[in-house]
C-alpha cells in the first residue's frame, strides 16, 4: 500500500540518498508553441517529427531542472497521439517528473490543442520519457529523490515504478 501524501516518500534505490528530495510540482514546467505552416503536413496538421521533438525537449529540461546536472535521453516510449494539432493552433506542453531513481528519471509530458479563439483544449499527445543525468566525467550521477506532495502525484509517483518494472522486464526478454 502506497504511503499517504502526507508522509515523506520512500527513498528510490540507490537514488541520492544524500540529497533533499525534490517536490514533484518543482520542477513541473509548460510551454506553448504556436504551430506555423512550417510545422504542418499539406493536412494543415502538426508534423509528428515536430512533436516529439518538443517532448524530448521539454522533458530533458525538465528533468534537468530536477536534477541541475546535465542529462540525456534514454528512451521515449507510450507516445500516444489522440488528436490532431492544427496550423495555427497553441500546443501546450506540460512536462512533470514522476519519479527518480539512483541516476535516471521518468519524465511524463502532456501535450494539449488549444483553438486561439475559443480556447477550446483536446489532450493531443501523451508521452513517457527516460532520462539519465550524467557527471562532469559523462558517466551516469546520482540524482534526487521525488517527493509527491498530492493524491494525484502519489498516484503518478506509483505509476512510474510499475512503467519501469515492464520497460526492465521488455528489456531483460529481448537482450537488452
Amino acid at each position: 500500500m502506497p504511503a499517504e501524501p502526507s508522509e515523506a516518500a520512500e527513498p528510490d534505490p540507490g537514488a541520492g540518498r544524500h540529497l533533499a528530495p525534490k517536490p514533484m510540482s518543482a520542477s513541473r514546467l509548460t510551454t506553448v508553441n504556436l504551430v506555423f505552416p512550417g510545422d504542418t503536413n499539406p493536412r494543415g496538421t502538426i508534423f509528428g517529427g515536430r512533436v516529439l521533438q518538443w517532448i524530448d525537449m521539454i522533458g530533458a529540461m525538465a528533468a534537468q531542472t530536477h536534477c541541475r546536472q546535465v542529462v540525456v535521453t534514454v528512451s521515449m516510449d507510450a507516445v500516444e497521439f489522440r488528436a490532431p494539432i492544427h496550423l495555427g493552433e497553441y500546443a501546450i506542453l506540460t512536462a512533470t517528473v514522476n519519479r527518480a531513481w539512483r541516476s535516471s528519471m521518468e519524465v511524463q509530458v502532456t501535450v494539449e490543442a488549444e483553438h486561439p479563439l475559443s480556447g477550446e483544449r483536446v489532450t493531443s499527445v501523451e508521452a513517457f520519457l527516460t532520462f539519465v543525468a550524467l557527471g562532469p566525467d559523462g558517466r551516469s550521477a546520482p540524482v534526487r529523490a521525488v517527493q509527491p506532495e498530492t493524491e494525484a502525484e502519489w498516484a503518478r509517483y506509483e505509476a512510474a515504478q510499475q512503467r519501469r518494472a515492464a520497460r526492465l522486464a521488455f528489456k531483460s526478454e529481448h537482450g537488452g
